[in-house]
């Protein structure tokens, strides 16, 4: 409104500007002409400035109007939100109150109950202590009673009493044992080779696999098609320059090496290994790549016996039985790696002959080579025991009677 009337009174005071100026010069030139046009025009400027200054009023009055309708309506819906959750929340104060007044409700049962159970529980400790004090009176006038019949005390009548008891138990027991004894022997035997029976069946698949399978792991199942070549000449190249079986099935990404011989499974596993990674696959190459392997693992197996024997402080052992006791990294036994084993055993060996006040280094010794039968080799005799063959190798490489002593006497035990 304010600025309406602004509007209206500037035009006025422009009009009334331009007419004094018009006013002014025809008063020069022409006044009396002038004066008219003037006031003409004055008079047209006034109605236009006055009907601009109505219309500019009534679209602002109009503006004020919508813009204080809208802002009653968001005052509005303001409030009938601002009530709604009052009247959520005195609805959720009413549902709380109504739940506090259960509960309540609920405990004070249960203390009534509680107590009631209390008093009875109370009521019922008391009978029980009154006629505990009864049956007590009652017992003792009968043990009296008793005393006087049979001329003996109480303490006398159980001292008999257990007596008899004694000997009773102590027959039964010896009848008892005798007979558990002789079921004992009929079925020890038989449990004892269900025991086996049942132990073999549970290890002896995995033991088995552990001693003959090694798994060559690849990238993807496309290299399976490289490594058996065109019409299998690859597969039959290896298989017969390293003398392990390949078997290529439907395993995802990976091949299996099996032979007896770890040695050669695990030439045969560094040889895959190298012809996969250069990618040049062909019988010649096989060749190649199988016999420079060959000899880095006997020379792998050298290192490791001599490293064994320097950590252990064994000293001046014949070369071949260094070679020996390298290839027992590739042995296991009873599920334990051969070499692992005979390193405790000597170590084991050294510190109970020191305890006793012998030799340890010849008990060290005598310990790494005490399973020197179970490394395979191609001129031994497999069917002789392991422990007669140690003693012949270790008489063979010039070992010295003490040392082959612990082994003749296993030898002897096993005859």
């Amino acid at each position: 409104m304010d600025n309406t009337i602004l509007i209206i009174v500037g035009s006025i005071a422009i009009g009334a500007i331009i007419g004094f100026i018009i006013a002014k010069l025809l008063e020069r030139n022409n006044a009396s002409k002038l004066i008219k046009n003037a006031k003409k025009a004055a008079s047209s400027i006034l109605r236009d400035a006055k009907s601009e200054g109505e219309s500019i009023k009534k679209d602002k009055i109009l503006q004020a109007k919508e813009k204080f309708l809208e802002l009653k309506a968001e005052h509005e819906k303001v409030i009938l939100s601002r009530d709604k959750k009052m009247s959520e929340a005195e609805k959720r104060t009413r549902d709380k109150e109504s739940q506090v007044s259960n509960e309540l409700a609920k405990n004070k049962k249960l203390n009534d109950a509680v107590e009631a159970k209390d008093k009875d529980y109370n009521h019922r400790l008391d009978i029980l202590d009154k006629r505990q004090e009864e049956s007590d009176k009652l017992h003792k006038r009968q043990i009296e009673q008793l005393e006087v019949i049979s001329s003996l005390s109480a303490e006398e009548a159980k001292t008999q009493l257990v007596e008899s008891l004694k000997s009773e138990a102590k027959s039964d027991a010896m009848s008892y044992i005798q007979d558990k004894m002789e079921e004992a022997k009929l079925t020890a035997q038989q449990d004892a080779k269900k025991i086996i029976i049942n132990t073999i069946q549970r290890i002896g698949t995995e033991e088995a696999v552990d001693n003959c399978v090694s798994v060559f792991n690849i990238e993807s199942d496309d290299v399976k098609g490289r490594i058996i070549g065109r019409e299998g000449r690859n597969i039959r190249a290896i298989e017969a320059a390293t003398g392990v079986e390949i078997i290529v099935d439907d395993t995802p990404e990976a091949i299996i090496l099996s032979c007896f011989d770890s040695v050669r499974r695990e030439i045969a596993r560094l040889s895959l290994h190298k012809l996969v990674t250069d990618g040049r696959i062909h019988p010649a190459r096989i060749e190649e790549v199988v016999e420079k392997t060959t000899k880095q693992i006997e020379q792998e197996i050298i290192e490791v016996g001599k490293r064994t024997v320097i950590d252990l402080g064994i000293h001046g052992l014949n070369p071949e039985l260094i070679k020996m006791v390298g290839r027992m990294k590739y042995r296991s036994s009873y599920g334990q790696n051969l070499l692992q084993h005979s390193r405790e055993v000597a170590k084991l060996c050294g510190v109970m002959a020191a305890e006793l006040g012998l030799n340890p280094k010849l008990a060290k010794r005598a310990g790494l080579l005490h399973d020197i039968g179970k490394v395979p080799d191609a001129e031994a005799d497999m069917e002789t025991p392991h422990a007669i063959l140690g003693m012949q190798w270790a008489e063979k490489f010039g070992e010295k009677p003490k040392c082959v002593m612990p082994l003749e006497h296993t030898t002897m035990k096993l005859k």
